[in-house]
């Protein structure tokens, strides 16, 4: 064969491919089995945690509704103990909420909380009691400092009521020819002290004729003074006879015009005569004095031998604008105001009746 038709032949025949291994062809498939396992347990996780996630929002539904029933439970609960206070209140007394009453809870709550622990994860537990702790009411706690609980609720008020003494009304002092124009009368929150005067006039008066010295004070205040009114709530003659003052109620906390600098929450009782040392002072006298702290005290449930604060409201007195006095519930005008009223006389007597008072109260 010439040699040119071989190399003819041998450039027609194809050359042979070279051989591959047979692995090589199988890679695709397994990687796709691998991925189709993955994803299988991709959808396992996530039906698992739709089921966490219906268990859960049922877990939340069971709280709400447990929740629903201990907040109806603490409302049924404080319902009672409104009407109670609301019937206390129009008595007069305030509404002591002693701690006892706030410890105490109804057995639907009690139920409502054991649920709520058995069932709410932590953070809802924590919730929970601080929505039932909003649901207990809480005793007002008193001003810092203060001796006598003043504006504090008082459990024992109406045990210390005194009787009210007899008192006649200004209309027996005030006739029509001596009354004055005047405004309405002003009012304080109530009387937590007393303010003992005398009214440095003669002693030997007749006990007939004190309306018509009461009205020549009164002359002198709104005349003289320029006063509204005359500055005590009270006055006493030595006979022990207790005349209405000021205007607006002898039971009313009335702003007085008779301690400068210590009107406000306070009355004026004026004992008719000067009682400078060494005067006599009829027993009449004190025991009606007496009688009046023991009752217009009592009203707000002062005790006639503890110490209030008041505030100054003038610079005058004893003491300077807005400064917190502590003073006796009895006190003596010379108290809050650099002056000698009372009188000696009355001065040295009134630890006495303090006492007797607190005795009138049924206080020991």
């Amino acid at each position: 064969m010439p040699a040119v038709g071989r190399a003819d032949r041998a450039r027609r025949r194809p050359e042979p491919a070279p051989d591959r291994p047979e692995s090589t062809s199988r890679r695709p498939r397994s990687a796709l089995r691998r991925a189709g396992t993955a994803l299988g347990r991709t959808r396992t996780a996530l039906g698992r945690t739709r089921a966490a996630l219906g268990r859960t929002r049922a877990a939340l539904g069971r709280t709400r509704a447990a929740l629903g029933r201990a907040r109806a439970a603490g409302r049924r609960a404080r319902t009672p103990l409104r009407r109670a206070g609301a019937a206390v209140r129009r008595t007069g007394v305030r509404w002591p909420w002693p701690a006892a009453a706030a410890r105490r809870r109804p057995a639907g709550a009690k139920h409502a909380v054991v649920a709520l622990l058995c069932c709410l994860p932590v953070a809802a537990v924590v919730g929970a009691l601080a929505a039932g702790a909003r649901g207990i009411g809480h005793a007002p706690a008193g001003r810092p400092g203060d001796l006598l609980s003043a504006d504090a609720p008082q459990a024992a008020v109406a045990a210390h009521h005194a009787p009210r003494p007899r008192i006649l009304p200004r209309e027996v002092w005030l006739d029509a020819a001596s009354r004055r124009p005047q405004p309405p009368a002003r009012y304080d929150d109530k009387v937590v002290a007393l303010f003992l005067h005398h009214t440095d006039s003669p002693n030997d008066y007749a006990c007939s004729d004190t309306p018509a010295i009461i009205r020549r004070l009164y002359a002198g205040h709104t005349g003289a003074r320029h006063w509204d009114d005359i500055g005590y709530n009270f006055l006493v003659d030595r006979c022990g006879t207790i005349y209405e003052g000021r205007a607006g109620g002898v039971a009313s906390a009335v702003t007085g015009a008779h301690t400068q600098g210590f009107n406000h929450r306070t009355a004026g009782i004026a004992v008719i005569g000067t009682f400078s040392a060494g005067t006599p002072v009829p027993h009449a006298l004190t025991h009606a004095i007496a009688a009046l702290a023991a009752w217009k005290l009592g009203l707000a449930g002062i005790d006639p031998r503890a110490s209030v604060p008041l505030v100054s409201s003038n610079g005058l007195s004893r003491y300077p604008a807005g400064t917190t006095a502590l003073l006796p519930a009895l006190a003596g005008h010379r108290d809050g105001f650099p002056t000698d009223c009372p009188g000696a006389a009355l001065t040295v007597r009134l630890p006495a009746l303090r006492e007797a008072a607190a005795r009138l109260q049924g206080r020991t």
